[in-house]
């Protein structure tokens, strides 16, 4: 009796409070929505880019290492926003330039020959570090290698060349060997770098470990392959005959406006200037000069003694 006399109460306050409480709250006011009234919220598109490749000889790595400052100048330069895109492989580069997935191509001169059939246009191309405005394939060994002295020693033996579009690295001591005589059949075995990308360098690589009796490279990657290797202990064999360096092309249908802006840009750029010397030699290059579709008719020769160009037709490669 004792606890019922106490607890009613208690109970009775309890609920009392919460009457005030919760009944005392403002009555929520109701949002009617006309879904027949609506309004179109646009997205801001993102500053649209002009894609820039360079034709991976070397690692996606050294390829942005190489190019990153460049592209940044030429950005700054001509009030054009590029970015640079990174091919697997250069098949997959040249179909990139022909589907216009890439803008603007930095490649060597058997590709653009490539390229340039489907409409790519040469408008620049490279002053090597040499200082010429032309380069060389290489064939290279072991230097404890006595049984390769000369061009001839090859015969018989296993060749790594970078790729099979590859100009210095392929095409063009494929060339020097067609000059002497010597043909593919007369090889153990002829053999590409593997996987994407950086094949100059897997191809030198192979050759130092031993894998390979010889390889064909571009004039120049022993240089960006020091810090991996010893290359003192890799000798040249045999270099090809010169051909036009490295080319700019800008894709079919590229604004006439945005080529000749970065044509200024580039041809304006000189080892002269503290800034724009340290971008060139990071990019590889002593400058940039003009370039004509035409430069490039002695490369055109040699894929048409390589059958090459009738290869291409049908699709072979």
């Amino acid at each position: 009796m004792f606890k019922l006399r106490y607890t009613l109460p208690a109970i009775l306050l309890l609920v009392g409070a919460a009457i005030y409480f919760f009944g005392s709250q403002p009555e929520e006011k109701i949002v009617r929505v006309d879904m027949s009234v609506r309004a179109e919220i646009r997205v801001p598109e993102p500053r649209q880019a002009i894609t820039y490749a360079y034709l991976p000889q070397y690692s996606h790595k050294v390829s942005y290492l190489r190019h990153s400052k460049l592209i940044d100048y030429l950005s700054r330069k001509s009030g054009f926003a590029l970015r640079q895109v990174f091919p697997d492989t250069f098949e997959e580069h040249r179909r990139m330039v022909e589907n216009g997935e890439i803008d603007i191509s930095f490649s060597n001169p058997m590709t653009y020959v490539e390229i340039a059939r489907s409409g790519a246009r040469a408008f620049a191309r490279i002053i090597e570090p040499s200082g010429s405005p032309t380069f060389r394939g290489q064939i290279i060994t072991r230097k404890d290698n006595r049984a390769i002295t000369r061009l001839e020693d090859c015969i018989g033996k296993t060749w790594i060349a970078v790729d099979r579009l590859s100009a210095g690295g392929y095409l063009f001591p494929l060339g020097l060997f067609f000059k002497h005589g010597i043909k593919q059949s007369d090889f153990k075995e002829i053999s590409f770098a593997p996987g994407p990308g950086g094949k100059q360098e897997k191809a030198v690589l192979a050759v130092y470990a031993g894998k390979y009796d010889f390889a064909s490279i571009r004039e120049g990657t022993l240089n960006v392959v020091r810090d991996k290797i010893n290359i003192d202990k890799i000798k040249i064999v045999a270099e090809t005959e010169p051909f036009p360096g490295w080319v700019y092309a800008a894709r079919k249908g590229l604004s006439p406006k945005i080529i000749n802006k970065i044509k200024y840009c580039m041809f304006s750029m000189s080892m002269a200037d503290p800034e724009q010397a340290a971008i060139l030699y990071q990019a590889g290059m002593r400058g940039i000069i003009p370039a004509e579709d035409s430069d490039y008719d002695p490369v055109r020769e040699l894929a048409e003694e390589l059958g090459l160009l009738h290869d291409s037709q049908q699709g072979e490669h």
